[in-house]
């Protein structure tokens, strides 16, 4: 039901009775950039991906959003602004997703009552089969259950809890907020430096094993958080090599379960690899999901990496400053490609993939991501040394010899080893 009425499309109000069990599902315009729709709930109870609305309350949303208000018991919701569409579904897979959340909980239970490991859950399937919102889910349903889960992403595409290059885990203390996330304290991050976990297999490997002990020390040191285990988001890379990296990250992180999106054939592929204690579950889809083109990754990327240093709602005001050549050394991982056969006696080409080589600062590295590491000197093992954030390359000037740095935080830096990422940022604010 929608009042088309006035000829601002700002101005267009639609209205949504939602029956118990149904999902409004919409989406703001992607090519006026400028375009945002607020919601209101005016009655009943509604969440999104699990976070629960606020009866009354404005919420805003953005061009390219895409939003799914499901209620269990009823709801009235009011829409204002343009939509590229926006329904109301009444078959959803949350009711299945919510029998996963109950059957995590009551191994959560077990493993308080018996002072041991919670579940460790592995959100696995293609690309664009809403795998990080079902981990955000049930994050969300954890903690609304009164847990503190630890949240693991591992798509190095979609870079959720840092920046697109990296991989990290976060341990999570309240639901997500609507417009902006979950709320950060203290994550663990590694840098990569690549777009897709095939650009540099061994180093993803290499940075999900670290990852994995770190968590599993993380659990070990806090009883409370181990109790409430942990929730890992996989990148859609599900065959060949994508394959054996999913399953050596499943028995890197010790997994007790695993939840397949939409994908039959890995669902078996899973049952038939994986030891007897692990449970595989098969999970439908949300048919509110949509797939993605190349461009439209593109924008995700760059929308990520704009809320990383300006937030989501541009509230936050990164600092530009200056730094000299000389004050900073720059590093990549992963030397050039070689043939086999040039290589030293008994070397592997994966050793070549996870070798840390200098870059030396110039004009290649304008809009380039940088990875400031905590690593004190070039001598430690800087691949798997954790990053204490992010800066971005706006300006190279060569006679002076100095890097404009768009940076979080003022100057100085924290370290001066910085690791170069792949990713490219034009910074147009």
């Amino acid at each position: 039901m929608s009042d088309q009425s006035g000829k601002n499309p700002q101005e267009v109000v639609q209205e949504f009775p939602l029956e118990s069990d149904s999902e409004l599902r919409f989406e703001v315009l992607e090519q006026n950039k400028k375009a945002q729709v607020t919601l209101e709930l005016t009655a009943g109870l509604a969440e999104i991906f699990g976070t629960e609305l606020v009866r009354k309350k404005i919420y805003t949303f953005r061009a390219g959003a895409k939003v799914a208000v499901f209620t269990w018991q009823g709801a009235h919701v009011r829409l204002r602004g343009p939509t590229d569409v926006a329904y109301v579904a009444k078959e959803t897979p949350m009711v299945m997703y919510l029998n996963t959340h109950a059957a995590l909980e009551q191994m959560r239970r077990r493993a308080e009552k018996e002072g041991g490991r919670g579940p460790v859950c592995m959100v696995a399937g293609p690309t664009d089969v809403g795998k990080s919102t079902l981990a955000t889910l049930l994050v969300n349903y954890a903690v609304r259950a009164g847990r503190r889960p630890l949240l693991v992403d591992l798509d190095v595409g979609q870079g959720a809890i840092s920046v697109p290059g990296t991989i990290g885990a976060m341990m999570v203390e309240r639901v997500a907020a609507v417009e902006e996330g979950f709320t950060q304290t203290a994550p663990i991050v590694f840098h990569m430096g690549h777009k897709s976990p095939g650009d540099n297999t061994a180093c993803y490997r290499l940075l999900a094993s670290k990852l994995a002990e770190t968590v599993s020390e993380r659990m070990r040191a806090n009883r409370r958080c181990g109790a409430s285990g942990c929730v890992i988001n996989t990148c859609g890379w599900v065959k060949g090599e994508g394959y054996k990296a999913l399953t050596h990250m499943a028995v890197a992180f010790e997994v007790d379960v695993v939840l397949v999106l939409d994908h039959e054939r890995l669902y078996n592929e899973l049952v038939r690899d994986m030891p007897n204690f692990v449970e595989v579950v098969f999970l439908p889809k949300s048919g509110g999901v949509s797939e993605r083109n190349k461009m439209q990754r593109m924008e995700a990327r760059d929308a990520r990496i704009r809320s990383y240093f300006y937030g989501q709602c541009g509230e936050l005001y990164p600092h530009s400053f200056d730094v000299k050549f000389s004050d900073v050394k720059v590093f990549k991982i992963g030397a050039p490609k070689i043939p086999e056969s040039a290589l030293p006696l008994g070397m592997k080409i994966e050793d070549n993939d996870t070798k840390v080589v200098p870059v030396a600062p110039g004009p290649a590295l304008l809009h380039h991501l940088l990875a400031v590491s905590y690593a004190e000197s070039a001598d430690e093992d800087l691949i798997t040394t954790n990053m204490a954030g992010v800066v971005c390359v706006t300006a190279v000037d060569v006679e002076n010899e100095t890097l404009t740095l768009l940076s979080p935080q003022p100057r100085p830096l924290p370290r001066s080893i910085l690791l170069l990422s792949e990713v490219q940022f034009m910074d147009s604010q």
